[in-house]
C-alpha cells in the first residue's frame, strides 16, 4: 500500500483524521463490525486480536501518511490459504468505510483509503468463487 502525501497545506490525511487516537478508534470500531459479521467472524476465531489491531492501526496510519510503519507480514503471506473470496473482501472494505464514516473522516480521505485497499485485493483474495 502506498501512503498519501500531504495536501497543499502540508497536512497529511493522518493529521486530518486526528492522528493516532483517531486511527485506533477507527480500527476498534472496524473490528467490532467485522466480528459482528457472520460471514467474516469465522476468519478471526483463533486470531490474536490485540496484535492484529496493532498491525492494522500501523497499516492504516501508513496509508494515511502518518509516522507509523507497518511491520507485519506481507499481505499475500498473511492471507495465504484463508480462502478469502471477493465477497469477503468487499464486506471488509464496507466495514472499514463505515468505521471511517462513523468517525467523521472526510470523503476524499475515505476514497484514498479505498483506492489503497483496492490495490491489495489480489494479495488478499485467494478464492475467486465468491
Amino acid at each position: 500500500m502506498t501512503e498519501h502525501a500531504p495536501d497543499t497545506n502540508g497536512t497529511s490525511d493522518y493529521e486530518r483524521v486526528g492522528g493516532n487516537a483517531a486511527v485506533s478508534a477507527v480500527v476498534t470500531r472496524f473490528y467490532e463490525l467485522v466480528l459482528d459479521d457472520p460471514q467474516l467472524a469465522p476468519f478471526f476465531e483463533s486470531v490474536d486480536m490485540p496484535r492484529l489491531k496493532r498491525h492494522q492501526a500501523l497499516l492504516i496510519s501508513q496509508v494515511l501518511g502518518g509516522p507509523a510503519e507497518y511491520d507485519g507480514r506481507e499481505l499475500r503471506e498473511a492471507h495465504a490459504g484463508m480462502r478469502i473470496t471477493p465477497t469477503h473482501f468487499e464486506a471488509v472494505v464496507k466495514h472499514l468505510v463505515a468505521a471511517l464514516e462513523e468517525a467523521g473522516v472526510e470523503q476524499d480521505v475515505i476514497v484514498r483509503v479505498g483506492v489503497a485497499l483496492g490495490a491489495t485485493q489480489e494479495d488478499i483474495v485467494t478464492d475467486s468463487t465468491g
